[in-house]
């Protein structure tokens, strides 16, 4: 392989998490290269116009940099992505962005192997399901004795695996809402981000259903300011609730589901756009080509907590890539992965990784 960039650290991933190691690596005069898929914010970037973050603006701020509002409120998706550009310019960051990592392995000597492509966007959202690698794309490759993966996990949605979940009509990420102004919509799914989609869309114009396979919405499980706001406007009838309904196929202007209500017959309901919010995978390819061990149905990787270093020496996990996929209710957000920076900056060190550090249990965006 023709090594283009040697680095001591390569570090994977430009989201908030991936900048705050950045800048810490900086400070510590580490040589090291960045290389985000995307944009900064590649997660971030595909939410919806106008989505609020559900932590509070100290828990999600990095680098020591205040994330100030206008009327001291959470932070939209535009005010983050606005305020990570500024992290990255007040530090003066040199992010390699839109290349995306294709090849990862450990050479015979100890050094890892990189090869990235030109990539046109992060690695999830609507343009990944799409996307296929380009077999002739021109290579670029990197040697580095250390690799932190800062990678998320929110990359690959949870399909229902029925017919017709790819059809045009039908995505697994929420758009403007402006663009669901007057159409019948189906939103299948009964955490945070289905509810939120449910009211935005109500209140955008559309005629929303939820569908979700429970008796009823989980209170635990649902922001306490958008459980009331859903209950108040499904008692009102001017959002349709659904419950123990299972979709079972989707065509073209119909969706056929299974529901309690109709005495578990298969009933076809009509519909011009059909939501499917029913969470995110991550994709672990990364750590299979590294040989980083995988537990468990989250596919979880295996790394010591106390410097975040993996199976394999030398590759670091941080950010919510440490969760895997979260199956059973989001447990890693931005708010508890701030301590993984100071962790894996020890460990580089050959210092005594920090005792608790700054990482605080929160709230995020949990599908």
């Amino acid at each position: 392989m023709d090594i283009q960039v040697e680095t001591d650290v390569a570090l994977i991933g430009a989201g908030p998490i991936g900048l705050e190691m950045a800048v810490a690596l900086k400070k510590e005069t580490f040589a090291y290269s960045h290389i985000e898929a995307g944009c900064l914010g590649a997660t971030v970037d595909w939410y919806a116009p106008g989505t609020h973050f559900f932590s509070s603006p100290e828990r999600i701020a990095i680098a020591g940099v205040p994330l100030c509002n206008v009327d001291q409120t959470k932070a939209t998706r535009e005010q983050y992505l606005t305020y990570l550009r500024s992290v990255a310019l007040q530090h003066q960051l040199i992010v390699r962005t839109h290349e995306r990592v294709v090849e990862a392995k450990r050479s015979d000597n100890g050094d890892f192997m990189l090869s990235t492509i030109k990539s046109t966007h992060g690695v999830g959202g609507p343009s990944e399901q799409s996307y296929l690698p380009d077999p002739e794309a021109t290579k670029k490759s990197y040697k580095a004795k250390k690799v932190i993966l800062s990678i998320g996990d929110m990359h690959i949605p949870r399909l229902l695996g029925v017919p017709g979940e790819g059809l045009a009509h039908v995505s697994h990420y929420l758009q403007d809402p402006h663009r669901y102004y007057g159409s019948k919509v189906l939103i299948v799914g009964g955490k945070n981000s289905a509810v939120e989609a449910a009211i935005r869309l109500y209140r955008a114009g559309a005629q929303v259903t939820l569908c979700y396979r429970q008796k009823e919405l989980d209170k635990e499980r649902i922001k306490y300011w958008l459980y009331p706001e859903i209950q108040f406007l499904m008692k009102k009838g001017v959002i349709e609730f659904r419950p123990e309904s299972v979709v079972t196929k989707i065509l073209e202007r119909t969706v056929e589901m299974k529901s309690a209500q109709n005495g578990g017959k298969t009933v076809a309901h009509t519909f011009d756009s059909v939501l499917l919010l029913t969470g995110y995978e991550q994709d672990g390819s990364l750590f299979d080509q590294l040989g980083v061990k995988l537990h468990g149905a989250e596919k979880k990787p295996e790394f010591n907590e106390q410097t975040m270093e993996t199976n394999v020496s030398g590759v670091y996990v941080a950010g919510t890539a440490v969760a895997g996929t979260q199956l059973r209710g989001v447990k890693e957000f931005i708010e508890t992965s701030h301590v993984h920076v100071e962790r894996i900056l020890a460990s580089l060190k050959g210092e005594q990784p920090p005792e608790g550090g700054s990482g605080a249990a929160g709230d995020f965006l949990e599908n």
